[in-house]
């Protein structure tokens, strides 16, 4: 280790700006990597419904002077959608997970009590058969019956005077957990309105549902879904077969067009949704990856070329040292060291400087806390990515012949 330290010595500027460099790379590479991580396992979590089996269907009024109103017979809309090849079942709902649309309330353990309030609960309304259709599995409890479908305007678009909440729901495990910690929430009364007036008995538990939109406001899937007999602004969805998906899609706007044909049809296939939804974070991740592929191949060559300089200015130094009996090996085994010890060096720097980078993340931009795991992998990488690219130079200078030390003497 001494003559390692000596010869680091003798070229201080040289050592400390690449322990910058590695140290720099380290803390960006490795919150980099934590990000790419995090979306990546963001956008594997499951949605709740049958993604492969489900296509919706939203329609808007044409202005033709005609006073046609907007969704004045959905059941001749919802019968024709139903005679389209490869249709299973059909519900209206007010939303889908990752949709973006969404209405959220506050749901009340005590009425009245602002202490027991749970805010920006997300609500989701289907009309009868909409939890079959979606595949929602219920972990505890049952589905809707048929008389606990009531006409509720959980939106409030439109005008109309406003109607009561059912006086059911089928809740989120993160919802039951929010209101009643640690209990069964099968059977348990929470109240909505704005001073928690009206009662809500919990018939059926979900374990995952996914919002519509993911944020640090309501979070992944704190919500509930209400039965009601009719939507207003919301969308048909379609259990089909997954085979048939792209072939309903394109029958739809014809379908509902002869329904009545003045108004505009979009339809989409739910993973599309899905996709469309994640479009940013796939951007991000790919961005994220040739950021950090840039970092690691620049890193790699200035250890390339540090090392190649070294190499060539102690050529007569390693000749020596191979005439009194130094080993290949020993010359090899001597750089990789030397290496090893720079690049540690960058990693304690650069390590203290991710966690700092994290935490200002986590304030700025509701990322979460860095797992240890990911300092380890970081710093395995640079260790790595160090002997990889020390590895050519060394193995010139260990090709450097003992007869090397008789020049210019």
């Amino acid at each position: 280790m001494h003559p390692i330290l000596s010869a680091l010595k003798h070229h201080k500027t040289t050592v400390v700006l690449v322990v910058l460099e590695i140290a720099l790379t380290c803390a960006i590479v490795t919150n980099a990597l934590f990000l790419i991580g995090d979306r990546l396992a963001a956008m594997r979590v499951a949605t709740g419904v049958a993604d492969n089996a489900l296509v919706w269907a939203r329609t808007m009024g044409l202005d033709l002077g005609q006073g046609t109103a907007l969704g004045a017979d959905e059941a001749a809309d919802m019968a024709a959608l139903r005679a389209i090849p490869g249709v299973e079942s059909v519900a209206e709902a007010n939303s889908l997970p990752l949709s973006r649309n969404y209405m959220s309330v506050g749901a009340w353990r005590h009425p009245g009590d602002k202490q027991s309030l749970v805010d920006n609960v997300v609500e989701y309304a289907g009309t009868p058969g909409v939890i079959d259709t979606l595949g929602i599995r219920l972990s505890k409890g049952r589905d809707f019956l048929a008389q606990e479908y009531v006409p509720y305007r959980p939106n409030l678009i439109g005008s109309g005077p406003r109607t009561p909440p059912p006086t059911v729901a089928i809740v989120t495990r993160t919802l039951a957990e929010s209101l009643w910690p640690g209990e069964d929430p099968l059977g348990k009364t929470f109240w909505l309105d704005s001073g928690g007036k009206e009662p809500v008995q919990v018939v059926g538990v979900t374990d995952h549902l996914l919002n519509p939109s993911i944020n640090k406001y309501q979070g992944a899937d704190r919500n509930m879904f209400l039965p009601v007999t009719k939507v207003t602004g919301g969308v048909y969805v379609l259990r089909v077969r997954p085979d048939r998906r792209a072939a309903v899609r394109r029958a739809i706007p014809g379908v509902l067009q002869k329904v009545d044909p003045a108004r505009m049809v979009q339809a989409e296939i739910y993973t599309d949704t899905i996709a469309d939804y994640y479009h940013g974070d796939r951007a991000m991740v790919w961005l994220l990856l040739v950021v950090t592929g840039c970092l690691l191949a620049l890193t790699a060559l200035g250890v390339v070329g540090l090392s190649s300089f070294w190499v060539q200015q102690r050529t007569r130094q390693i000749g020596i040292r191979r005439a009194i009996g130094a080993t290949r090996r020993d010359i090899l085994r001597h750089f990789q060291l030397e290496n090893l010890l720079i690049v540690s060096l960058g990693i304690v720097l650069g390590s203290a400087g991710a966690v700092g980078m994290n935490l200002w993340l986590m304030r700025h931009y509701e990322l979460a806390h860095m797992p240890l795991a990911w300092l380890v992998s970081g710093a395995l990488a640079l260790w790595l990515l160090g002997q990889l690219a020390v590895l050519g130079p060394a193995l010139r200078a260990a090709a450097v012949p003992p007869v090397v030390a008789t020049r210019s003497v």
